[in-house]
């Protein structure tokens, strides 16, 4: 291991230095890749269009998100939103609501108000100048690298987290690649193919989600396997490399299903700000150090909404995990008691039944409580 270790040291690269293949290695490169993408790329349905809001809508999706997961919502979104226009003249509840389920979802907010963006100062057409696309809300360097290659054939390097894992592999990356930012967009503009860059960055993206992965890559299989370092140091599974990581915090929330004497339950509109800013939910918050599910239902109600109730049964609890942190939802059913609802701390409230809270975009953790009210009521 210390002789291979050495070898290493040599032959690799620290953050701060560029790219070394020599122009017939980088050649062959282009052509092997895109040979192997001509046989075994993926069908993908974003792929089928030239369109370049088809082609934003997938590259906003699959931030973050696998490819399967993202399929139905696609589909689903340019049925509801088959244009830039009808996006655009969209309200956000019905934006939210589509976007349901699929997390993180600042994405939709951004793209929602990119559309309208795009309709006010572009006449409805997306843009292919990588400023003007840069500019529009949610959307960074590699996303608008994926839009105005795949859309317009634009020369343009993309580094989405399977690429910055070929891209470690092949280079023998030594550092994790958060410290090494500008080698890597360095080498994934150097590798791009400048005559046929949509194919050569959608084949590299595939590279990495099918043979190139996290873990037991497919080295055998790779059209880079010849020039890449990490193999033949065998080193293609220690690399890239992993930053330490903190331990996930856990966060125990009481929540409160409010019901008034018509019937009704309580849901408040989350602002804008935050993770899960404009969905609805069901008031509560943080039970703090020594505090009671129930007294901290009460504080939490009273100090959000303004009004008094009074705790009863536990409804459910719910585990749920979020990208840097984990929740325990300890959820209670309660009666209002005293105090008109205020939106203290939140957007909006509302008295809803229990069939209408089908219409309201919730946290994926909060259809859990919605799916066991609907059992726990049903007859």
């Amino acid at each position: 291991m210390s002789g291979k270790r050495n070898f290493v040291d040599k032959a690799t690269h620290s953050a701060d230095q560029l790219f070394d293949l020599p122009s017939s290695t980088i050649l062959v490169l282009r052509r092997s890749l895109l040979q192997w993408y001509g046989n075994s790329g993926r069908v993908l349905p974003w792929r089928q269009s030239r369109k370049p809001y088809s082609i934003w809508v997938s590259e906003i999706m699959l931030q973050q998100t696998q490819v399967k997961t993202v399929i139905p919502y696609y589909e689903r979104w340019l049925t509801q939103f088959p244009t830039v226009e009808a996006l655009a003249t969209a309200s956000q509840q019905h934006v939210l609501k589509a976007w349901e389920g699929l997390g993180y979802y600042a994405r939709a907010r951004n793209l929602h108000r990119a559309a309208q963006v795009v309709v006010q100062q572009h006449a409805g057409q997306f843009p292919n100048q990588l400023e003007a696309v840069l500019a529009l809300p949610g959307i960074g360097r590699t996303t608008a690298g994926g839009i105005l290659s795949a859309a317009f054939n634009q020369p343009l390097p993309i580094l989405d987290g399977n690429v910055k894992r070929v891209l470690s592999r092949v280079m023998a990356l030594q550092v994790p690649p958060k410290q090494a930012i500008e080698a890597l967009w360095h080498w994934s503009e150097a590798l791009l193919d400048p005559q046929n860059p949509r194919d050569f960055n959608q084949a590299l993206m595939d590279l990495g989600a099918t043979v190139c992965t996290v873990k037991n890559p497919a080295c055998l299989v790779c059209p880079w396997r010849t020039d890449c370092r990490a193999y033949h140091l065998t080193m293609q599974d220690e690399l890239p490399l992993t930053e330490n990581r903190s331990p996930v915090p856990h966060k125990m929330i009481g929540v409160g299903v409010i019901w008034n004497d018509r019937g009704q339950i309580l849901i408040d509109r989350r602002r804008q700000s935050g993770l899960l800013g404009g969905l609805w939910e069901f008031p509560g918050g943080k039970i703090e150090p020594g505090e009671t599910v129930e007294a901290c239902i009460q504080r939490e109600i009273l100090e959000e909404l303004g009004i008094e109730i009074e705790v009863g049964d536990r409804l459910i609890t719910i585990d749920h995990a979020y990208s840097h942190f984990r929740v325990t939802l300890n959820v209670h059913h309660c009666r209002h008691v005293g105090g008109e609802p205020t939106p203290i701390e939140c957007d909006e409230v509302r008295w809803v039944t229990l069939a209408e809270l089908d219409q309201y975009p919730f946290p994926k953790a909060n259809t859990q409580i919605i799916a066991a009210l609907h059992q726990h009521l049903s007859p």
